[in-house]
């Protein structure tokens, strides 16, 4: 089954190649001395709570406002990108430029001195790299309120790094000394003015790796493979070795006293209870761990420009929809292989086992922020788009890939045969039970990943950006090894203590992961974030439940397969009758 899955997977792969454009209009980045790249501007709010369009309020604008244009990625983002009149030339110094010369009324003023009163700052774009400033400062008189003193900035310094012919980091900065008093409602004349300068580095995106991160998970899975190491030493290869005695040897077998895992070999094949369900977790597992391998292996690869979200969350949509025919291969033969007969049923829970949530969600979120005025709401015309993307690209991969794996099916190969009535699970302590079980096995896998963890969440609900996929990469890699080494672990002890219902219970601990990334998410949304709207409420805890969803069904198909191959290579191993 494992040589037709990769077959799929190579098959969506080459779709991906194919079918997906995924690179921005300037695909390199690279200018020349005197290139004109645009500055754009996207949002002005709070730090916390960004929701107004730039041109709400009372900028400087061109004679002609341009938005940029959209694509997918964009779409999704909520992004909309307009012209500024910042004029900015590669490599190109200047002091002063004037943006515009402006009259604003007291209206315009009243605006301004709450904008700097709520700390209100601006988002800008260059080169796909986010810009952010303030728009004034507050002298404050904390004796008395009424007293402090508003100054709007009417000068901006663009400080501009490059790497030969890259543009590598940008920053905005404001001179106390360029200001204009907001503080009384009068109508005001004001020259807005900004300069430009730039400065070589030899910086670059992605060259650095988090060491210590990475160190640190590394040393922890290097304890417990020392573990199962010296415990498949010293217990294991005992116990393989007293069970591979062969049965013609009654001088051997007489003395042998069946205990432990032996004595089920007869149930330990025996399949799981509500098989289509199981079928089509493994299949939307397989599936999300092979998305989640495709984005790295193209991050890595250099295919993602950094910062640029929107491309990535294209790619992100347009490889979910491809690696359907991986979820439908997946579950299908699967299921056939435990003698299921309603493969059609099956593969349509397989569908809607992650994107039915998924699709809840966004639908929820999206009414829910166009009743609640959000002006960067999910345009009719985009959600056409993508149903057109599920109806004529993901739906047909998924039949494709079930009709692939139904043809190509297999008998399950079980090394023992299964007894016709199965065999009684004994009581087992509280500790050996299910939820202690996912407690540990998520409290170890998570220990991988909870200090990256904080920065991928700054970087989806923050202002942060994370840019080194080599790290993610190598830090992916650590975790399934963790989830598979803590599976195997698990499932010895299960059978162990005779316990021979071991099919669910490898995935729900191997997934056990998931429940603790919304933990944490939980944790990062009070302690840490100063998110408070109810639309940023809704969007935050829906979507950190189906990131948290999919990071369980992918690890619980690793922790399933991890523990497949192991309990295949034990009763191999053994003489049974």
């Amino acid at each position: 089954m494992m040589v037709g899955l990769s077959k799929i997977s190579f098959i969506a792969l080459l779709l991906i190649c194919l079918g997906s454009q995924v690179r921005p209009d300037s695909p390199d980045h690279r200018y020349r001395f005197g290139d004109t790249v645009p500055i754009y501007a996207y949002k002005v709010g709070p730090y916390h709570n960004r929701w107004e369009r730039y041109y709400d309020f009372p900028f400087c604008s061109p004679d002609t406002v341009i938005e940029k244009k959209d694509n997918l990625g964009k779409i999704l983002t909520g992004e909309r990108l307009v012209s500024t009149p910042y004029t900015v030339g590669f490599l190109v110094d200047k002091e002063f430029e004037l943006s515009c010369n402006k009259i604003l009324t007291k209206a315009d003023v009243s605006l301004f001195r709450s904008m700097i009163k709520d700390d209100y700052r601006m988002q800008l774009y260059y080169d796909d790299l986010p810009i952010w400033g303030y728009v004034g400062w507050v002298l404050r008189d904390y004796d008395d309120e009424n007293k402090s003193k508003y100054y709007l900035y009417k000068h901006f310094d663009f400080e501009i790094f490059n790497n030969k012919d890259r543009v590598i980091e940008v920053y905005l900065r404001a001179n106390l000394g360029d200001v204009v008093d907001v503080t009384e409602d009068k109508e005001i004349e004001v020259n807005f003015t900004y300069s430009v300068t730039w400065a070589e580095t030899e910086r670059s995106f992605d060259k650095s790796v988090h060491g210590y991160v990475i160190a640190n998970s590394s040393f922890t899975i290097l304890i417990l493979v020392i573990c199962l190491l010296i415990f498949y030493i010293r217990v294991l290869s005992k116990d393989i070795s007293k069970y591979a005695c062969d049965v013609e040897e009654p001088e051997v077998t007489d003395t042998q006293d069946e205990t432990a895992w032996k004595n089920i070999h007869g149930d330990v094949f025996r399949f799981p209870e509500h098989k289509s369900l199981f079928a089509a977790a493994l299949g939307s597992g397989s599936q999300l761990l092979v998305l989640m391998v495709t984005i790295l292996i193209m991050g890595v690869m250099g295919v993602f420009q950094p910062y640029t979200q929107e491309v990535y969350l294209k790619a992100l949509v347009t490889v979910y929809a491809v690696t359907f025919i991986v979820s439908g291969y997946t579950s299908v033969s699967f299921y056939c292989q435990l003698e299921g007969r309603k493969w059609m049923e099956n593969l349509l829970l397989t569908a809607g086992l992650y994107l039915g949530p998924l699709f809840l969600t966004f639908s929820f979120t999206i009414t829910y922020a166009v009743f609640n005025g959000d002006p960067d709401a999910f345009p009719l015309s985009s959600v056409v788009k993508l149903s057109l993307v599920w109806m004529f690209l993901a739906f047909p991969l998924l039949l494709l890939g079930g009709v692939i794996g139904k043809n190509s099916a297999f008998d399950f190969q079980a090394p023992c045969r299964t007894a016709k009535c199965p065999r009684e699970v004994p009581r087992l302590h509280w500790y050996k039970h299910i939820i202690p079980q996912m407690i540990l096995a998520g409290f170890f896998q998570f220990s991988v990943i909870n200090i990256p963890l904080f920065d991928h969440l700054y970087t989806v609900w923050g202002h942060g950006f994370h840019i080194f996929y080599n790290s993610m990469a190598i830090m992916f890699i650590l975790l399934l090894i963790m989830t598979a080494l803590v599976s195997v672990w698990l499932t010895y002890f299960q059978l162990a203590v005779e316990n021979h219902e071991w099919w669910w219970r490898s995935f729900l601990c191997g997934g056990s992961t998931g429940l603790y990334v919304y933990g944490y998410g939980i944790y990062y949304y009070y302690c840490i974030s100063d998110m408070y709207t109810l639309v940023q409420t809704f969007s935050f805890f829906g979507y950190m439940a189906c990131l948290s969803y999919g990071i369980f069904l992918a690890l619980g198909f690793v922790g399933f397969r991890a523990s497949l191959f192991f309990v295949r290579y034990l009763y191999v191993s053994i003489k049974c009758d």
